[in-house]
């Protein structure tokens, strides 16, 4: 391996949504911006950041439109894709993964694999009963419920054996780090996920209102926090879509406001424009990570999140946020209630998000990049 130059290619799961394993993918870019992103499959209306990089699919891309949009009910399909991607002209594969972007394979010896990794596959390993009793398909939910005992073994196997080629791996935070242990046997460097703190704008003037964002999938509970704020009659703006949004809409009282157009009202401006007067940031999620309560502290709204597993590396209670140990409604309401008989100084919230900054994480990358180069 040539030790100045060293050839690069990122890999990630899919580019079909814009989330914060894709904004992981930018940062890579913006650290690597030689190296070219391979990908199971592209949806490049989905996610316009990625217009003008160098995108490498693998053949699903050639699947017709309708089957790619169900990308994820053919997990082996998706392995046997990216274990058949071409990578023998880079001497370090850096992949980004949550389900089978580490699925890849070395042609020769001196390849490095640096896994940067979000989670082991939760439908696999660590949240795998949660899934099974909602997988989050909607009417196709008992067809999922049946083949999931008999695929996931399989899957289990696979997930396996790309985890024994990984060289390095990266954890996005210490929960992560302790299932990378549990589940592949493996030690792992943490380096939290890149956030863009500077682009949030804190008001000293705070509205009297709540907001939560995100994909909404059954394991994210964003109906616990719809159910406590109309409950207490709270305004909570509601950011995002996903399998779950009609459940949602269903059980929201005349506090609740959804924002669902990722190009409109769920703008990236128009967060950041709600969040930074924003009263607080409810999270109910058991997160791998959460960049997005990073983000708001960097807007200056107080945390009301859930205690446990990435949430604990980012919020501190009764400093930054409340955290709640249940997941359930009455936990929430009385998490409110606390957060808003707390003074919370909106300096403090800022400076917490800092350690986040995205130039942390791209030195950090550099630096493991630098340290393999054989």
């Amino acid at each position: 391996m040539n030790k100045q130059s060293p050839k690069i290619a990122i890999v990630c799961d899919f580019l079909c949504t814009m989330g914060g394993a894709e904004n992981v993918v930018l940062a890579l870019h913006e650290a690597f911006p030689e190296a070219p992103i391979y990908t199971a499959i592209y949806e490049e209306s989905k996610v316009p950041a990625f217009k003008n990089i160098n995108i490498r699919t693998s053949y699903l891309q050639k699947l017709p439109h309708l089957l790619r949009k169900y990308n994820k009910l053919f997990p082996t399909l998706a392995v046997k894709a990216m274990r058949a991607l071409d990578l023998s002209d880079f001497d370090i594969i850096i992949t980004s993964s949550y389900l089978h972007g580490h699925q890849v394979t070395k042609t020769r010896q001196n390849q490095v694999i640096i896994n940067y990794c979000h989670t082991p596959p939760r439908y696999y390993w660590s949240h795998y009963q949660e899934y099974l009793k909602d997988p989050g398909y909607g009417k196709l939910n008992p067809i999922i419920k049946f083949l999931m005992p008999l695929l996931i073994p399989r899957q289990r196997k696979l997930d396996l054996e790309a985890a024994n080629n990984v060289d390095i791996f990266i954890a996005n935070s210490t929960e992560t780090a302790k299932r990378i242990k549990k589940y592949y046997k493996r030690s792992s460097k943490v380096i939290h996920p890149p956030v863009d703190i500077d682009r949030f704008k804190p008001k000293k003037q705070r509205e009297d209102y709540y907001v939560t964002i995100g994909r909404q999938l059954p394991y994210k509970r964003y109906d616990l926090a719809v159910q406590a704020a109309t409950i207490l009659k709270k305004k909570l703006i509601v950011f995002g879509n996903g399998p779950v949004h009609d459940k949602l809409v269903g059980m929201a009282g005349d506090s609740i406001e959804f924002r669902t157009d990722r190009f409109g009202d769920a703008s990236d401006l128009e967060y950041e424009k709600i969040i930074t007067r924003a009263r607080g940031f409810i999270y109910p999620a058991e997160e791998d990570f959460g960049i997005v309560t990073v983000e708001a502290l960097a807007a200056g709204a107080p945390v009301i999140g859930l205690g446990k597993a990435g949430t604990l590396d980012i919020v501190k209670d009764g400093e930054t946020g409340v955290l709640f140990s249940s997941q359930d409604v009455k936990s929430i309401i009385d998490a409110i209630t606390k957060a808003e008989s707390t003074s919370f100084s909106q300096n403090k919230i800022r400076e917490s998000a800092k350690k986040f900054d995205k130039k942390i994480f791209l030195n950090k990358i550099r630096e493991v990049v630098k340290d393999n180069c054989k």
